[in-house]
């Protein structure tokens, strides 16, 4: 059974519910902030933030309108980053609910080729190569529970059920923004299984709102590499 979330970004209001929660329950530590002129903080994802609620002010219809974009891994349905990896004991998914986990093996994995595998740029290193991100709290899903995140966000932003449920919820909560945002739209629903529905164009919330064009093809280039150089090293032992 596949699980999914819905974050419906019309409804969220960056309270950073869902950002303090997830550092909450996966026990990660506080990182030191500044004044950068936003509201966003940190400033990006890091091996100890999981969750980041994404803030920018942008002009549309001459209007000055705050986006926020609370970014976390999509569980690809066909990640890349898994294809990439080739080891199920550093990267898998979970059978039961469908989210990509990574293990302490991924310290063994070239980080910089399944970091730049991910159409999303997710997975983020520690210093000895340790990758982490979301892990759709997926022992809370085990035994029943949403995830932490979905858990405490106030406003219903956040949604979480078997994915065929969500799949309608999605289109039901686009049909209803539709009303007030033409523009709204679901973010790559048949690819992932945390499922944005934004107001405007993607591109004015995030860099990789969307599957950055060409990163898929770069994994599946690396992918294929992988599978030649063992066969290169036999050739020219039996030269």
């Amino acid at each position: 059974m596949a699980y999914a979330f819905l974050i419906d970004t019309t409804l969220c209001t960056a309270c950073r519910g869902c950002q303090v929660a997830c550092k909450q329950w996966h026990d990660l530590p506080a990182e030191t902030t500044s004044n950068r002129g936003s509201f966003q903080n940190p400033a990006d994802l890091s091996f100890g933030t999981y969750k980041l609620v994404r803030m920018r002010e942008k002009v549309i219809d001459k209007r000055l309108q705050w986006l926020f974009f609370p970014d976390q891994c999509r569980h690809c349905i066909e990640a890349p980053c898994l294809e990439t990896a080739g080891d199920p004991s550093a990267i898998y998914q979970d059978g039961d609910t469908g989210a990509i986990l990574y293990t302490a093996e991924t310290r063994n994995l070239l980080t910089t080729e399944i970091i730049e595998s991910c159409p999303y740029y997710i997975p983020r290193a520690a210093d000895d190569g340790t990758l982490a991100k979301c892990d759709m709290c997926n022992d809370r899903v085990h035994n029943g529970l949403k995830p932490a995140c979905v858990t405490t966000c106030p406003t219903g932003s956040m949604q979480f059920g078997e994915r065929d449920e969500i799949l309608t919820l999605a289109d039901r909560h686009l049909q209803m923004a539709k009303k007030r945002y033409p523009k709204a739209s679901l973010l790559d629903p048949d690819d992932v299984n945390v499922i944005y529905l934004v107001a405007y164009p993607p591109d004015l919330y995030h860099e990789f709102a969307v599957a950055a064009a060409g990163r898929s093809d770069m994994t599946r280039q690396m992918a294929l590499r992988k599978m030649v150089r063992p066969l290169v090293h036999l050739g020219s032992r039996l030269v």
